[in-house]
């Protein structure tokens, strides 16, 4: 028996021993506090006048309430770890010292007993720097008493899963990535140990990446960029853990799915809840002020995948480029003129002519927006009188004078101007309709936001001291120049420009640094290992990519068949499917659109119960089998994908067949529908 499938043994036995020490301790507390409930309200009339009895009464019951509160949470943390009590351990051979020490290193503490030496050492404890910041040689760690020296002998690394031991394997590098440790686990080839050497000392540079304030990580597919993103993040919780909380970090992401799909990725995390937004929603958000509803951007894809207009395309990307940014800015310039209507005013006996508020509202406040600007004009006004009348002017009337300064303006409607500047460039206008009745296109969306933070104050995002951009090609010019101005922090910004959900890939390398100045790092990972060599190949033909490395991970020859009916394929497919407990954990059945991903849906479903679907409202992922669209799958990694629908003499077709491609780690079908 190994050293790490004994000591698996071990924390097993005593993990399972606490949880059962800790129910019971659970189940007396609360025993207790209902005791203590009965006795207060039985002796309520009776307890002492000063009221002394009743607050030390209280404050047990408070303490013992607590107390249980923090036994839950010790109880589901160890519950949790007991599927998977560590995932790495250091030898570590202190200076001057004839044996070494093995540390086990996992997502939370576990001692025997308090005070006891560990069994498992958390991620964020000092020691766990030897795991993660050195390879083998010379290494130290801060601890209480000063820094410890040493030696590190060996570095191993372990996939447990449900409490049984997968696999393990010695590494003198950390390795982050799954099909990495899985290939090393289950291969001890030299080469192969040498190539995963060299991706991982790759990798681990862009972990350990510090200094850099935007990262721009250009990914081929299968290179393990979402992996590395992942991790990095971890090693920065890690590194800077007093200044640097989960909570300060935000994850934008293709949809909700994706961060329950990391919990899956990272177990480093552990109980670390990382903050996810889509894009979409926060600007939805922002807009509903103006507008009654939006364009869901899910909409958006399936319209253009239905019917590619020239006109209408040629409008979105102007809305979406550097040129609608130009186009607002000149505009701008103009508008402060026509949008003003400045005249005298009043309030009892103070004055203050439109030529005093004019000379206020570009002289005194130039710097702020044009529809915040205003506000602080009517602020600076009412100061002014209330220091020399020496009073307050009451609420009622404070409400009056804000409306007759707002009304200076020609309009607050943010619509009206947006159509303007739509009218001024030649572009058809939106229609001209009550706010309620207003359901803005998705092309609007971002230009009717940026609009907004140009006339409006806008929230700088101050708590968020790490953003992750997640898909990057699929964010468009205008969206990384509104990005920009609302976070001031540093980024991660990830993905594969021949992943781009469009009909022609996007490489927003090209104009990041428009944006970001000098400050951005660009890196390209182009070594793919995540799919296996056949379906990475298969892959590259589609698009044509030839500047790709492939490790020689070999599997089961992409399959290809034609189909005339769904219910011929679907019958395929359940004929392929391998998932379940002696199979794959992930499966997916992938379709161009969303009414050919419900129909395979529901005949699937009538076949077997481990089906799910991920529509844009899931926030779920799921072990089993999922039937979603292409477009929503980006960004996750299915065992086994199979791929059907869409049409040939679609422009989005190759998209469709690349990312779906892509998605699949181990086994890939792809069923094409005959020609008509």
């Amino acid at each position: 028996m190994s050293r790490g499938t004994e000591h698996l043994k071990l924390v097993t036995e005593k993990l399972n021993t606490k949880i059962a020490e800790m129910s019971d301790t659970i189940q007396e507390v609360q025993k207790d506090i209902e005791s203590m409930n009965d006795y207060y309200w039985e002796n309520y009339n009776e307890m002492d006048e000063y009221g002394y009895e009743n607050f030390d009464n209280q404050r047990a019951l408070l303490t013992q309430v607590n107390a249980n509160e923090a036994n839950r949470a010790a109880l589901h943390r160890m519950k949790k770890m007991v599927a998977a009590p560590f995932f790495g351990s250091v030898e570590f051979q202190y200076e001057g010292d004839d044996d070494a020490e093995h540390f086990y290193i996992g997502i939370g503490n576990f001692a025997e007993r308090t005070g006891s030496v560990p069994l498992i050492y958390d991620w964020r404890a000092p020691v766990s720097g030897l795991f993660y910041d050195y390879d083998k040689g010379e290494a130290s760690y801060e601890a209480p008493g000063g820094t410890m020296e040493g030696e590190i002998l060996s570095k191993w690394q372990y996939k447990i899963r449900d409490g049984k031991m997968i696999y393990e394997f010695e590494s003198d590098v950390k390795i982050d990535d799954d099909i990495l440790k899985q290939e090393l686990g289950n291969n001890g080839d030299v080469q192969l140990k040498n190539i995963v050497r060299t991706i991982q000392k790759e990798q681990n540079a862009i972990i350990r990446n510090t200094k850099d304030k935007v990262m721009v990580i250009q990914g081929a597919a299968g290179s393990g960029k979402t992996s590395v993103a992942l991790h990095r993040i971890a090693y920065l919780l890690y590194h800077d853990r007093e200044r640097l909380k989960s909570s300060n970090i935000l994850i934008l992401s293709p949809n909700s799915v994706f961060s329950d799909y990391i919990s899956h990725v990272l177990p480093e995390l552990g109980e670390e809840h990382i903050r996810e937004m889509s894009f979409d929603l926060f600007a939805y958000r922002e807009l509903k002020e103006i507008v009654g509803d939006c364009e869901d951007r899910y909409n958006h894809i399936e319209k253009r995948i239905r019917d590619i207009n020239k006109e209408s395309e040629a409008r979105y990307h102007w809305k979406q480029s550097g040129d609608y940014v130009g186009a607002v800015e000149s505009f701008l310039v103009l508008l402060e003129d026509d949008l003003m209507n400045f005249k005298d005013f009043e309030y009892r006996n103070f004055k203050k002519s439109a030529d005093d508020l004019l000379k206020l509202f570009y002289y005194k406040f130039p710097e702020l927006p044009l529809l915040s600007r205003m506000e602080s004009v009517m602020e600076y006004v009412i100061d002014e009188y209330e220091t020399l009348a020496n009073r307050s002017i009451p609420e009622e009337e404070m409400q009056l004078i804000r409306e007759w300064f707002m009304s200076m303006y020609e309009t607050m409607d943010i619509y009206k101007i947006y159509n303007w500047i739509l009218e001024e460039n030649g572009w058809p206008v939106l229609s001209d309709v009550p706010k309620e009745q207003r359901v803005l296109a998705y092309e609007d969306v971002y230009p009717m936001l940026y609009l907004k933070y140009r006339l409006c104050a806008v929230k700088k995002h101050k708590d968020i001291r790490h953003l992750v951009i997640d898909e990057m090609q699929d964010y468009s010019y205008l969206q990384y120049v509104i990005l920009q101005n609302m976070f001031s922090c540093n980024m991660t910004i990830l993905g594969d420009r021949a992943q781009t959900v469009d009909d022609t890939p996007q490489d927003v390398l090209r104009f990041l640094p428009k944006i970001f100045g000098k400050q951005i790092r660009r890196i390209e990972m182009n070594k793919s290992y995540r799919n296996t060599l056949e379906i990475a190949e298969y892959a590259a033909k589609i698009t044509g990519i030839s500047d790709i490395k492939f490790l020689e991970r070999h599997g089961k020859p992409v399959v290809e068949e034609k189909y005339n009916l769904i219910v011929e394929a679907v019958e395929k497919i359940l004929q392929q499917v391998n998932v379940g407990v002696d199979g794959y954990e992930t499966v997916a059945v992938l379709t161009m659109t969303e009414d050919e991903a419900k129909d395979v849906y529901a005949y699937l479903r009538n076949k077997r119960k481990d089906v799910f679907y991920i529509d844009r409202d899931s926030s779920a992922f799921r072990k089993g089998i999922t039937v979603t669209t292409y477009y929503l799958a980006k960004g996750l990694e299915f065992d086994q994908v199979f791929v059907m629908g869409g049409r040939k003499e679609n422009p989005f077709y190759p998209q469709f067949k690349y990312i779906s491609a892509t998605r699949a780690l181990h086994e890939l079908y792809v069923y094409e529908k005959m020609d008509p």
